[in-house]
């Protein structure tokens, strides 16, 4: 069984995570031969690490390119990108995506999950919107009214815990008690908030500090000064701040990001994201023990709500972070994306009195929220496991992987007019 994965496996980037998260479930899996075609995204730096893992990517993007040389021809394709990209490539094509963050999809992404077998999404939030997002308009063949929506089955895989060795951070934090927060920089992800009412709150505190791990484009010196530059324009309003606010900028590794996590002077992640299609940086810390602040939108919410029993040993979803009240309005015009962010979507805006009061309750009792963060984390590394969701990524696949007959498919493709790259 030829299985070809179409993504940016090689990239720094949720999307690219996601797609080597496939590449190890196939690897896991007896009489697939795996094929890889890399996508670039945006302009997101790419894997460095050379690790046994880069070397089988590449020896497998080797073997992709000597094989499309012969003009070879693929069981499944499984394509792990926003679905504007989703294309037949096989007898069987499965759509992988995670980018759902506002209330509404565009026209093309249904569209494209229409043409797909299957669809994987990341999060309960992700699929809600795919499955409840509808259009209507005219069918121009009849002239009578139509209605666009997806009509395919879509399934959940959430991405799975990893598990690092710590390694040494010389952070040189000179206070006491650090917030962190760890985003690009650009509207979704609402970090000039995140800084502004923070410095608000704690002005006068000399020992609260925040680390603020971010970049733009990528690591560059260009990409660090234009950082620094925004930081500098919102702090400079500030003459006599006593907080203090730490940039960390560039790439790190994922054991380093590990390390960031679990250093003893830094005490809990906090985002302000208008939207998550799942939200990694908060699904990592939370696996590693540290208490989470964050909107309460979204995907993230699949694993900082903990199943837990109430006094009559029913079990209900409660929340195990700072949740931050929030406001649903149209995502700012800066925002719009053609084709993926709609103009007429909305997302989550976070109330600033209440992020203000949950930094302060943190604050205050940290020992109740690393308390609380500590149960969250033995949930989420018993429910998140690797082999479980490798597990659910096989059921997806399971009908598909028996023998497919190619060239039936192939007189159907040219019967349907549809052209494939």
């Amino acid at each position: 069984m030829k299985v070809v994965v179409r993504g940016p496996a090689l990239t720094r980037t949720g999307y690219g995570e996601h797609c080597r998260f496939v590449l190890r479930a196939l690897r896991t899996q007896e009489n697939i031969d795996i094929y890889l075609i890399p996508v670039n995204w945006g302009q997101s730096n790419w894997v460095w690490e050379n690790n046994e893992e880069r070397q089988w990517i590449d020896e497998i993007v080797r073997k992709t390119a000597n094989y499309a040389q012969q003009n070879g021809q693929y069981d499944i394709s499984i394509q792990v990108t926003i679905p504007n990209e989703w294309q037949k490539m096989a007898p069987v094509n499965i759509g992988v995506t995670a980018g759902i963050e506002t209330t509404k999809v565009a026209p093309i992404w249904l569209e494209k999950a229409n043409q797909m077998d299957k669809v994987i999404t990341i999060s309960e939030h992700s699929k809600q919107v795919l499955l409840n997002t509808s259009y209507e308009g005219v069918d121009r063949s009849t002239g009578q009214k139509a209605f666009l929506k997806c009509v395919k089955d879509v399934a959940i895989v959430h991405y799975p815990v990893k598990h690092y060795d710590n390694v040494d951070l010389d952070l040189n934090l000179n206070t006491k008690f650090n917030f962190l927060t760890v985003a690009q920089w650009g509207p979704r992800k609402n970090i000039g908030n995140t800084i502004n009412w923070f410095v608000e709150e704690f002005i006068d505190n000399p020992d609260a500090g925040l680390v603020v791990k971010t970049f733009v484009k990528g690591g560059s010196l260009i990409d660090r000064k234009h950082i620094v530059r925004e930081v500098s324009n919102i702090l400079k309003k500030y003459d006599n701040r006593q907080c203090k606010i730490y940039l960390l900028h560039g790439d790190m590794s994922e054991e380093e990001m590990h390390s960031l996590y679990t250093h003893k002077n830094i005490h809990c992640l906090v985002s302000l994201t208008h939207g998550e299609g799942f939200g990694l940086p908060l699904f990592e810390a939370a696996y590693s023990g540290l208490p989470v602040l964050a909107t309460d939108w979204s995907g993230h919410l699949d694993f900082l709500y903990k199943p837990t029993k109430d006094k009559k040993s029913k079990e209900k979803l409660r929340p195990h972070f700072a949740k931050v009240e929030f406001d649903l309005q149209p995502v700012q015009p800066g925002a719009v994306w053609d084709g993926v962010v709609q103009k007429d979507s909305l997302w989550a805006y976070p109330q600033q009195g209440s992020y203000k009061m949950k930094l302060r309750d943190v604050y205050k009792n940290h020992g109740r929220y690393k308390s609380q963060a500590k149960k969250l984390q033995k949930w989420i590394l018993e429910s998140f496991t690797e082999e479980q969701q490798f597990e659910k990524l096989k059921y997806c696949l399971k009908e598909y992987i028996e023998e497919i007959d190619i060239d039936e498919w192939l007189v159907k493709l040219e019967e349907e007019s549809i052209s494939y790259g």
